[in-house]
C-alpha cells in the first residue's frame, strides 16, 4: 500500500510539474496547426500566450482587448494594469470574413439576439431573421458589439467551435469566459483584432 501511494505521489507530483511548466512558458506546438490523435480525430492546437500590451496599444484607457486570429486568442487588460486574462477563442474561417485594425466596444448585451448579416442570408436564403437568446442562439449568452458593423465578441453555445477557424466574421469564447469578459469590459474599452 505504501507503495501505491508513493508512485500515486509521484504522479500527482509530475502532473502539477507539468501544468506549472505550462503556465509558465513550456515549449508549445505551432501556432494554428491541427494535429490528427491516434483515433483520426483532428484536435484543436493552439500555441497563444502572454503577450505585451504596449506592443498593440498606447495606453490601456477603458481597458484593451487584443483578438489575435492567428494564435486563437483573445487577451484582455484592465486600464490599472490589475487584471490580466488570456482567453482561447474561435477565429473566422477564412481571412476575407473580418477586419484587422482598432476599434472599441460600443454596446454590450447579455441574452443577445442573432441576426443573420445580410451576406450571411444572401449566401443562405433559409436561414431565419432572428433567433432569440437561447440554447439555439450562435452568439452564447452574452456579447461585445464592436464598432465595426456587424462585428462582436461573443459566446457560443457550441464549443467545438473554439481554438478553430469556424466563425463568419466574429470572434467566439466559451460562454463562461465571455461572461467573465463581459464583466471586465466596458463600452468605450478599446480592441484590436491581428
Amino acid at each position: 500500500m505504501a507503495e501505491f501511494w508513493n508512485r500515486r505521489a509521484v504522479m500527482l507530483a509530475g502532473g502539477a510539474a507539468t501544468l506549472l511548466a505550462g503556465r509558465a512558458g513550456a515549449v508549445q506546438e505551432p501556432v494554428g496547426q491541427e494535429r490528427p490523435s491516434g483515433d483520426g480525430v483532428r484536435n484543436n492546437v493552439s500555441s497563444f500566450h502572454m503577450v505585451r500590451w504596449q506592443d498593440h496599444f498606447d495606453t490601456l484607457e477603458n481597458g484593451a482587448i487584443l483578438a489575435d486570429t492567428k494564435s486563437r486568442a483573445v487577451h484582455f487588460w484592465s486600464e490599472d494594469e490589475s487584471v490580466y486574462r488570456l482567453y482561447p477563442s474561435s477565429v473566422p474561417a477564412s481571412d476575407d470574413l473580418t477586419k484587422l485594425g482598432y476599434t472599441q466596444i460600443v454596446r454590450t448585451r447579455v441574452g443577445p439576439t442573432w441576426t443573420p448579416t445580410p451576406s450571411m442570408r444572401e449566401r443562405n436564403p433559409s436561414l431565419p431573421a432572428t433567433i432569440e437568446a437561447g440554447p439555439e442562439n450562435p452568439l452564447g449568452t452574452h456579447a461585445l458589439y464592436l464598432s465595426w458593423t456587424y462585428y462582436l465578441i461573443h459566446g457560443t453555445h457550441d464549443t467545438r467551435k473554439i481554438g478553430r477557424r469556424s466563425s463568419a466574421g466574429c470572434i467566439g469564447l466559451y460562454n463562461e469566459h465571455i461572461e467573465e469578459l463581459y464583466a471586465l469590459a466596458k463600452v468605450g474599452t478599446q480592441v484590436r483584432l491581428i
